[in-house]
């Protein structure tokens, strides 16, 4: 079952707080942090999603971008 959509939704925040942080300090093109940063944030959002699905059966009106290498 769904967390609580409020806690999803604080936690999707805060990720992306941390993805901003991740790359306002880059070093690099290849830089770790924002790698991990963006997952996280991708798990976020996806937590985000499947709890206002399953609480309110309601989408959010955005989607994550498909990898055009798979």
């Amino acid at each position: 079952m769904a967390q609580d959509s409020r806690l999803a939704l604080q936690q999707f925040i805060a990720s992306l707080e941390r993805h901003f942080e991740a790359l306002s300090a880059r070093r690099g093109e290849d830089d770790p942090a924002v790698e991990q940063a963006y997952y996280q944030l991708e798990d976020a959002f996806l937590n985000y999603e499947e709890s206002l699905s399953e609480n309110f059966e309601e989408y959010l009106p955005i989607g994550l971008a498909e990898d055009e290498s798979e």
